[in-house]
């Protein structure tokens, strides 16, 4: 039970040392789960460091999935975590950049609404900060704050900032967590803590002492490194939490809680440690590690996978888990095979090879020109040889583009976004106006956020959602998926493509936007595809009906062979 309105609400700040990627995120999530599961209403805030208004046009090599909510807020991949561990929504209160914060306080100034002070970044900016992470805890018992960055960045000083202000005005209701990483170097096989020790001399530097330190590694923190990092860290070696590399990041919950770091929190924070309730999601991890009936692999058609020398899978982390809790619900082992688009359009011989070894297709989200001719080579294999296949957004859209060409005889058949001069544009951008899609700056707009959409009975997109109870209205046919796109279906193509059997299996409820097509199951046993981004609602304990019945077809053993 929640004991909001009797007690403040307490913050819980996460940052981070020594390097990024550590996985701060991953830590919020996990102790708001635990602690949302002893009966505590929690929420997160992210706060990056960028000057962005949003992650909406950061390219996703540079700073992975931009996760979609669905008030329409583009963010940081870190509030997908905090979906999919907490079983909550999150939105434009759960995200800040530097970029907001200075925005609003420049705009204040304008405004006149510091009555002439001199408006010193010092002062107003962190204020700034303070004022977005109350407003994102408030009504809740408990919110984590994950700062961006590492400690000791010039750019995010001001979070840190607002903390010691926050813990220097509310003592007892604000905590801080300090994630650092435990290298094992090979040449000595043994847990370094000096870099904790520095990065935390590093937060005493800015005036802050953590409450606890989460130590990041491949292994558990033995008792010794906890003593020595206890002693220089001026903390109990009980406070210093082991978290470990593991077979899979749902299972950190069930490590920290195994050492009552979620109790240890609700002690320093004075909230009772209520009775916890975990045993859904310790099936759920049982299920993970449990061996699996059959293995499927899923060909993804790919752009955003190089960073330098290594391959960058982060790009599509969304798609990728909604793929695995569709395959843990299922007990199917999911292979992923990431291609290249570009070399499908070269007739790479090694690319083309591992596309026909697999047993389902995705084409996922995409932009602009490069790549999109192996992408629609590859919607036509899949459906000239009867593989399954699911197309997201981009890959909703060049289905429609494939089947004018290779059904319809429109040779030239195109998305304006790529040749804006189509005889034939089948995807075409829409009259610039607010009513269709969220303005976003002089000359941009997008479709953004949580959109209804009416499925045509008795198709296979209305049959899924039936069989698995997932309408918004199931009287009328009603469904509600996530948007982010800027260009739609043309509806004078409309009757050319059904009259040669393109099935429109989705609109909106006005009927303007065509949201999700299919082929019939006498012609495909699995060809679907939507304009939305169903991969951005799945969650581990829900896996999204469309990644469920499209790998179960996938994983049929009775599938003729191809050539």
């Amino acid at each position: 039970m929640s004991n909001h309105g009797t007690t403040p609400t307490k913050y819980i700040f996460v940052s981070g040392g020594v390097l990024s990627g550590l996985g701060k995120g991953i830590t919020a999530a996990s102790l708001g789960m635990l602690l949302k599961s002893r009966g505590y209403s929690v929420t997160n805030i992210k706060c990056e460091n960028y000057l962005n208004l949003d992650s909406g046009n950061i390219n996703p090599i540079e700073h992975g999935d931009v996760f979609l909510c669905e008030d329409g807020l583009e963010a940081d991949l870190d509030l997908g975590s905090y979906e999919r561990f907490l079983g909550q929504e999150v939105g434009e209160t759960n995200f800040t950049t530097l970029g907001q914060i200075y925005s609003t306080v420049i705009d204040n100034t304008r405004n006149l609404a510091y009555n002439g002070a001199t408006v010193d970044a010092w002062m107003y900016i962190p204020q700034e900060a303070i004022r977005r992470i109350k407003k994102a805890g408030n009504g809740f018992d408990i919110c984590l704050v994950e700062l961006g960055g590492t400690a000791g960045e010039y750019q995010n000083v001001i979070y840190y900032e607002a903390y010691r202000i926050m813990k220097l005005q509310q003592p007892s209701d604000v905590i801080h967590v300090h994630v650092t990483y435990f290298p094992n170097p090979s040449h000595i096989n043994e847990l370094k803590s000096k870099p904790t020790q520095l990065s935390v001399r590093t937060l005493n530097s800015m005036g802050i002492q953590p409450d606890f330190i989460v130590g990041r590694g491949e292994h558990y923190i033995d008792d010794k490194r906890k003593e020595k990092v206890a002693y220089y860290c001026n903390i109990d070696a009980a406070d210093v939490i082991s978290n470990p590399d593991l077979e899979t990041i749902y299972h950190v919950p069930l490590v920290l809680a195994d050492q009552q770091f979620d109790e240890k929190v609700l002690k320093k924070v004075g909230l009772e440690a209520q009775r916890s309730t975990l045993k859904p999601w310790r099936d759920f991890v049982d299920s993970i590690s449990t061996p699996k009936k059959e293995t499927v692999t899923i060909a993804i058609i790919a752009k955003y996978i190089a960073t330098g020398e290594f391959e960058l899978k982060d790009s599509y982390v969304s798609l990728l888990e909604s793929l695995s809790f569709a395959g843990w619900h299922q007990s199917l082992d999911v292979q992923i095979e990431l291609i290249n688009a570009e070399q499908l359009e070269q007739n790479d011989k090694n690319a083309w090879k591992t596309l026909r070894s697999a047993s389902g297709i995705i084409v996922p989200i995409g932009w602009g020109e490069r790549g999109v001719e192996g992408k629609i080579n590859a919607i036509k294999y899949a459906r000239e040889n009867k593989v399954p296949y699911l197309g997201l957004c981009y890959g909703m859209q060049l289905a429609s583009v494939e089947f004018a060409r290779n059904v319809c005889g429109l040779d030239d058949a195109h998305t304006t976004e790529v040749n804006p001069d189509t005889p034939h544009p089948i995807i075409h951008d829409i009259p610039f106006e607010a009513s269709y899609q969220r303005i976003k700056g002089d000359g941009a707009s997008m479709r953004l956020g949580a959109y209804d959409c009416i499925l045509e009975k008795g198709t296979l997109a209305h049959s899924i959602y039936s069989k698995h109870k997932a309408f918004k209205d199931a009287k009328q046919n009603l469904i509600s998926e996530r948007h982010r796109h800027r260009y739609e279906f043309n509806n004078e193509y409309r009757q050319p493509l059904e009259d040669a059997g393109f099935v429109i299996s989705g609109t909106s409820p006005d009927d303007f936007f065509v949201e999700m097509i299919e082929l019939p199951p006498e012609v495909h046993p699995f060809f679907i595809a939507t304009q939305a981004h169903p991969e951005y609602k799945s969650r581990p304990l829900a896996p999204h009906p469309l990644f469920v019945e499209f790998l179960k077809v996938a994983g049929m053993k009775n599938q003729k062979p191809r050539t």
